[in-house]
């Protein structure tokens, strides 16, 4: 096979089959030698159209992916059949990913997104989208907001009963709740009604929910940007303010897809509001206690980043084969020079340091490494209004003496 010729071929497949298919995607499923594909879409071709081999999805899917990346690769003419577009939540994502352009082609259909919307006249544009495949349903917490309209792929046609369930627990019952089944196919259904009195239990497996979010009387919004109520937090105390979290997180600047490790995370306060900024921002937290690493994981399930990566362990020692993040954050432990140095090393060129200090002694030491690295020294004194007898007062929290610096 030449080089440059493409080998792979990733072809979109709606309800309507063959028939659907344009002229491009025939032929390349004519020649195809290996056909994959899930059992419903390959039953979609007609054995005349097609003599390749026909090989289901095993699950999980990721020992055949593998395979066609490396024993077809470049030998086998291979044709992976998708719902809709591939590129969309779909296969084509992990197929594609550390392939160069000229071994595949992606012939993409409608997407579940765009057909939906067409149904229900939403602005794609300004739909949000939230995958349960094989993903928790707490990460629904992020989008929970008046009037937003979110479209959820669900796992199964259990999923459209467990969103209204979990509405109503999240206090966004009276949400509208719309369920579209087999979308662009002849048995193509809609149902629609409100999360809280949602009652059919099961659906058709092939199914996506749409929500346009109303919320309770006593339900309650949080903002994505930081700074967040601190009793929005499950906490033992150990935790950065939501002013002084407010101030961390602008001087960390979080942008789309980067990485922050939150060592000393305490309560997870700031990576769990770094991940809130943006869905494709991560983190990994380090902490060494047992009770509030897993206080921290809870936090970020209850607040809509179940993705945060908790690591329970003594730092730097849990350093060990992780990648270098974008950002670093260190809320305790300053004194520690190897652990400094740990950071330090692991940070990524152009990389932003931030430490807080509360002690004299842990203030001493940001000074003493301002000299050494340069960057930022700052001082923030905060104060809130506390009653005293029937006025109120000024009562302080201690001054936190931040320091910011970029690694060159």
């Amino acid at each position: 096979m030449n080089s440059a010729e493409h080998w792979l071929w990733i072809a979109g497949i709606g309800e309507d089959g063959w028939d659907g298919l344009n002229s491009e995607a025939r032929q390349a499923i004519a020649a195809a030698e290996l056909l994959y594909g899930g059992t419903r879409h390959l039953a979609l071709i007609p054995s005349e159209s097609s003599s390749a081999t026909r090989i289901p999805w095993p699950s999980p899917m990721a020992p055949a992916i593998q395979k066609i990346l490396t024993e077809h690769r470049g030998h086998r003419r291979t044709v992976v059949l998708a719902s809709g577009d591939p590129m969309f939540y779909g296969v084509g994502v992990p197929l594609t990913r550390e392939l160069s352009g000229d071994e595949f082609r992606v012939i993409p259909q409608i997407s579940a997104l765009s057909l939906a919307c067409a149904r229900l006249g939403w602005p794609v544009a300004e739909t949000s989208v939230v995958s349960l495949v094989h993903r928790p349903m707490s990460q629904l917490h992020r989008h929970l907001y008046p009037t937003q309209r979110v479209l959820v792929l669900s796992e199964d046609g259990r999923t459209p009963f467990e969103v209204a369930s979990f509405l109503k627990r999240a206090g966004f019952g009276r949400s509208k709740l719309s369920v579209l089944e087999n979308l662009g196919g002849p048995s193509e259904r809609l149902t629609s009604g409100v999360a809280a009195d949602w009652g059919e239990e099961r659906s058709s497996n092939l199914n996506v929910v749409a929500i346009f979010c109303v919320r309770d009387p006593m339900g309650e919004s949080l903002p994505l940007l930081p700074g967040l109520p601190d009793d929005a937090f499950e906490t033992d105390g150990q935790m950065t303010k939501r002013e002084v979290r407010a101030v961390t997180l602008a001087r960390l600047a979080p942008l789309p897809g980067q990485l922050l490790w939150d060592v000393g995370a305490g309560t997870g306060t700031i990576g769990i509001e770094w991940m809130r900024v943006h869905p494709s921002c991560s983190c990994i937290a380090f902490e060494q206690h047992h009770d509030r690493a897993a206080r921290v994981q809870r936090n970020a399930e209850r607040l809509g980043v179940p993705g945060l990566k908790v690591i329970h362990g003594p730092a730097p020692e849990t350093f060990t084969g992780l990648a270098s993040p974008d950002a670093i954050f260190i809320g305790g432990g300053l004194a520690d020079e190897d652990l400094f140095h740990a950071c330090w090393n692991a940070l990524a060129s152009g990389g932003r340091l931030v430490a807080n200090a509360v002690t004299i002694e842990s203030e001493a030491c940001l000074v003493a490494r301002r000299a050494q690295y340069g960057g930022d020294l700052m001082r923030m004194m905060v104060s809130r209004a506390d009653p005293v007898g029937s006025s109120h007062a000024w009562r302080p929290m201690m001054p936190i003496t931040q320091w910011t610096v970029t690694k060159p």
